[in-house]
């Protein structure tokens, strides 16, 4: 295997792939959905993450031949019995508008006291090829605060604090991120799996 598809139009999850696999899997080349010929992509209609990363991994092996992996990610809030979950990057109801999304979260938990805002990002991770499906996940748990702050990540990471931490995961480095975080955890646990 020497080429991979990440199957995301997210060139933030694609440098976030590429730090992580590359060390664990040298000579992997990962490309992402704008290295390849378009296809449509199937809406990400799965009851959990791991059934939306199988299917966008699925979807990429069958319209690219290149082994496929895929993630789906988001937020569980617990004062929201879990949601925005699978969810989180259309909870404003536009696909990817992070400001709504963050904006939404906030406002339905302004009632909410300080300290029933627990919260976790979640992850899973598919590769899909010829022979096998591998699936992988991880868990970040942690709490939200009420105003953002930070600039480095994306989505709802200017307003949650890691378990452990005093700065929201928008705050922290790169490498700090990646190493506690649930994405960073889930491909992890792919590249032991991928080099079994």
């Amino acid at each position: 295997m020497s080429r991979i598809l990440l199957a995301s139009r997210n060139a933030k999850k694609l440098a976030e792939l590429r730090r992580i696999l590359g060390p664990a899997l040298p000579g992997l080349e990962v490309v992402g959905l704008a290295d390849v010929d378009p296809y449509p992509e199937a809406p990400e209609s799965g009851a959990t993450f791991a059934d939306n990363a199988l299917i966008k991994a699925r979807e990429g092996l069958l319209h690219t031949g290149l082994p496929s992996v895929a993630d789906d990610s988001g937020l569980s809030v617990e004062a929201l019995n879990g949601m925005p979950g699978v969810l989180s990057a259309r909870w404003a109801g536009r696909h990817g508008d992070d400001a709504a999304n963050l904006r939404l979260v906030l406002d339905q938990l302004a009632d909410v006291p300080d300290e029933r805002l627990g919260a976790a990002f979640e992850c899973a991770v598919a590769y899909v090829d010829v022979d096998r499906e591998l699936l992988s996940a991880g868990r970040m748990p942690g709490r939200l605060v009420r105003e953002p702050r930070g600039d480095n990540g994306f989505g709802y990471d200017p307003i949650f604090v890691p378990d452990g931490h005093a700065r929201t995961s928008a705050e922290l480095s790169v490498a700090e991120k990646d190493a506690i975080s649930h994405r960073g955890q889930a491909l992890r646990a792919m590249a032991e799996l991928l080099v079994r």
